[in-house]
């Protein structure tokens, strides 16, 4: 399968999101390969978006990837508990980023159940924090290139079609958090348990 190339992630972060939705999540370490096809992403576009951690263009040691150029992984801890994975996106200078919610496990389900401690596989990757886990994807995967050979995203085997919703857990977000920037693909079962608001079908990924 086809690995993503650097220009599919130079683009803004809504394009991407919704162009990932399908495509296959990778993560070759040394317990073990293990791969999920994307179903659920959100979209933070940067210095103009109040969701966004580079919103009015803070740049941290924490946000410091994310002016980098697009294809770079940016794992942040929330709650001192979960990490969350996402794609950097557009082009060195603008912070733009995709978080991927939510993931269909496809290889190296095992090792996802063992990282997890649950059996139920509809529960292993539903969620970014549960994704993280199962996956092995932790702040050590900070900055890596996803156009590599360790964590990295290819070309999908399933056509899905793409609806929008709010993004999740933003209220501090103020006018932004009504934006139809979570984009997830409509009927899978492994979208995170988050009620749809206001979806929409997205035709044109802007």
């Amino acid at each position: 399968m086809n690995k993503l190339n650097r220009d599919f992630y130079s683009h803004d972060a809504c394009y991407v999101a919704e162009k990932l939705i399908g495509k296959i999540l990778v993560h070759e370490s040394n317990d073990g390969l293990t791969s999920g096809i994307i179903v659920e992403a959100e979209a933070y576009r940067g210095p103009e978006d109040k969701a966004a951690h580079s919103y009015a263009g803070k740049r941290t040691s924490r946000t410091e990837i994310m002016y980098h150029e697009g294809g770079l992984a940016y794992v942040y801890l929330i709650y001192g508990m979960y990490y969350c994975f996402n794609v950097t996106a557009s082009y060195p200078g603008k912070p733009e980023a995709v978080l991927i919610r939510a993931i269909e496990p496809l290889e190296g389900i095992e090792l996802m159940i063992r990282r997890r401690k649950i059996s139920r596989v509809i529960d292993l990757c539903n969620g970014p924090g549960k994704l993280c886990s199962a996956m092995g994807i932790t702040r050590e995967h900070y900055g890596i290139d996803l156009c590599g050979d360790e964590l990295y995203i290819t070309e999908g085997v399933k056509d899905f079609r793409v609806k929008t919703s709010e993004r999740v857990n933003i209220d501090y977000a103020e006018e932004c958090r009504k934006f139809l920037w979570r984009y997830f693909a409509d009927g899978n079962k492994f979208v995170s348990k988050v009620k749809e608001n206001r979806p929409q079908i997205s035709t044109d990924g802007n």
